[in-house]
C-alpha cells in the first residue's frame, strides 16, 4: 500500500506534468488535491490508502480523479459543479477559486459511489494528433518500399489512429491528406519536410486491452472524460475523430498484444509491407511482454524480403528529452533509427528522417 505522502507527491508531480503540457487547469485541480485530501469521504479515503504505485509511471491515481470528476460535468451529472467548470472561469495559474474548490470536495461526498467505481479504471486516451507525429514515419515507409500498407496498432484505444488517413494535415509549408476532414492536425514542425510517397492501406487491425467502441455513447464519453477539461481543442477533435471512426468497418480487438503479435505476423499477404505502430502504448506492457513483443517483431522480420518487407514504427518514452522518441525499424535489413522526437500530445515533431 501507498504511503500518503507518495500519494500527494504523485498529485504534485501529475499538476506539473498537466502544466507543461498546456493544461493549467488541471495542474492546479491536482494542487488543490494534494493539499486538500482528507479521509472524511470513501473518496478521500481510496486515494490516500491506494495499494498500489500512485504515480503517472503506474496507476495514475490523479488522472483517475481528473477523470471522474470530469465525466460527472461530461454526463450531466453534476450541474453545480459543470457551471463551474471550464470553459468557465473559477481557476487561474494561482489555483482553483473557493466555489469550484467547494464544488469538488462536496462531490467526493454525493457521487461517491460512482467516483470510487471510476477509480478502479486506468485512464485511457486516445490522442489524434499522435497521428501527426505518425505520417512522417508511414511516408518514410511508404517512399521505401513502393507497396500497399497493411496496419497492425498496438494499444489502439477506439481506432482513432488506425484512421489517420482519412484526416487532414499542415506542417508549416507542407500539407497531406483530406482537407475537407473535419479532423485537422497541425503540429508544430522543426526540420526537413517529409518524406512524400502515394498511400494505398488494403489492411487496418488494432489490439487494446479493453477498446473503446465508438459506437457506444457511454464509452465515448469515459474516453472524453480523461482528456483534460480546459483543452477544448482536443475535445473537439476527439469527438469529430470518433465520428468518422463510426462510419468505418475496421474496429479494435479487445486481445493482448501478444496474442495479436502471433495473429497478425503469422500470415501476411506478398506484395505488401506490414507496419507495426504504437504511440505511448509499449511502456505500459509488462517488461517481460515487451521482451517477448520485440523477440516476435524480429522473428518475422528475419522472414521478410523485398516484396514482402515489415516495418516497425514507434512514439514512445525513452527516458530523454525532449517528449517521445519516433523510431522506425524495417526489414528485411533489420536497420533501425530514430527518425525524429515528438512531443508527448503530438503539439510539435522535431523531424529528423531517415537516413541512408
Amino acid at each position: 500500500m501507498a504511503d500518503e505522502q507518495s500519494v500527494r507527491q504523485a498529485f504534485i508531480q501529475q499538476a506539473n506534468a498537466c502544466s507543461a503540457l498546456g493544461s493549467p487547469f488541471t495542474g492546479a485541480l491536482c494542487r488543490l488535491f494534494a493539499e486538500r485530501l482528507d479521509r472524511k469521504t470513501p473518496v478521500g479515503r481510496t486515494v490516500l490508502d491506494w495499494p498500489g504505485d500512485p504515480s503517472g509511471a503506474a496507476d495514475s491515481v490523479p488522472l483517475r480523479l481528473a477523470g471522474s470528476l470530469h465525466a460527472l460535468v461530461l454526463e450531466g451529472l453534476e450541474p453545480a459543479l459543470a457551471a463551474l467548470y471550464p470553459p468557465e472561469t473559477h481557476w487561474s495559474e494561482d489555483g482553483i477559486d473557493e466555489a469550484l474548490a467547494s464544488a469538488l470536495l462536496a462531490a467526493f461526498e454525493t457521487h461517491a459511489g460512482f467516483i470510487c467505481e471510476r477509480l478502479r479504471s486506468a485512464p485511457q486516451t486516445n490522442e489524434v494528433r499522435r497521428s501527426g507525429a505518425l505520417l512522417p514515419g508511414f511516408l518514410t515507409i511508404a517512399k521505401r518500399f513502393p507497396l500497399p500498407l497493411r496496419m497492425s496498432e498496438i494499444g489502439a484505444s477506439a481506432g482513432l489512429n488506425l484512421h489517420w488517413d482519412r484526416y487532414g494535415y499542415a506542417f508549416g509549408g507542407f500539407s497531406w491528406g483530406n482537407p475537407n476532414s473535419a479532423v485537422r492536425i497541425t503540429p508544430e514542425w522543426n526540420g526537413p519536410p517529409p518524406d512524400v510517397a502515394p498511400i494505398s492501406i488494403v489492411e487496418r487491425a488494432g489490439c487494446d486491452l479493453n477498446p473503446i467502441d465508438p459506437n457506444d455513447p457511454d464509452q465515448c464519453t469515459r474516453l472524453l472524460s480523461y482528456i483534460w477539461a480546459d483543452q477544448t481543442d482536443r475535445l473537439d477533435r476527439t469527438r469529430q475523430a470518433l465520428a468518422i471512426a463510426r462510419q468505418q468497418a475496421a474496429g479494435v480487438d479487445k486481445q493482448d498484444a501478444l496474442d495479436f503479435l502471433r495473429q497478425r505476423l503469422g500470415t501476411s499477404p506478398e506484395n505488401t509491407v506490414h507496419v507495426i505502430y504504437h504511440s505511448i502504448a509499449w511502456q505500459y506492457l509488462p517488461e517481460a511482454a515487451r521482451a517477448e513483443g520485440e523477440r516476435l517483431i524480429k522473428t518475422a522480420g528475419e522472414k521478410a524480403t523485398e516484396p514482402h518487407p515489415l516495418a516497425h514504427l514507434a512514439m514512445e518514452a525513452d527516458g530523454q528529452s525532449p517528449g517521445a522518441a519516433l523510431t522506425l525499424q524495417i526489414w528485411p535489413t533489420g536497420e533501425k533509427q530514430e527518425i525524429g522526437r515528438a512531443d508527448f500530445h503530438g503539439r510539435w515533431v522535431q523531424w529528423k528522417g531517415w537516413r541512408n
